[in-house]
């Protein structure tokens, strides 16, 4: 599971499952077709007016030996050329089965990330 946390005008935090892919050192996320109250996503007025985000990928067991997580801090931006669109939907699509047969028809969102860190359960035993 993915977690996208953006920080909108008022400085309150917003965070919001997303599916991604990863790019180098670029993380790809779009606006899918699931129903949403609203196609004015708070994440995407958020990200227009402060780009900061950071993006947060966890795995939870009750063998506590397997935890980890890692987060990814960067720049986000609306993608706004065909090219780099189509890329980021056929990486999505190579990631989520069901994106195949619906692929996601939003906006699409590139996060330059500028730090990665994590931590495992493994490397402290």
């Amino acid at each position: 599971m993915a977690r996208l946390a953006t920080v909108g005008a008022d400085g309150a935090p917003h965070l919001v499952p997303i599916t991604f892919a990863v790019h180098g050192d670029t993380i790809l996320t779009a606006v899918d077709g699931k129903p949403k109250s609203t196609m004015r996503l708070r994440r995407l007025a958020n990200i227009a007016t402060n780009p900061n985000v950071s993006v947060l990928v966890d795995h939870y067991d009750d063998d506590w030996q397997t935890l980890w997580w890692a987060r990814a801090d960067g720049v986000a931006r609306l993608v706004d050329t065909a090219s780099e669109r189509r890329e980021a939907v056929r990486l999505l699509t190579g990631r989520y089965e069901q994106y195949v047969a619906t692929p996601p028809p939003g906006p699409v969102v590139a996060i330059d990330v500028g730090r990665w860190s994590g931590w495992t359960a493994a490397a402290q035993g």
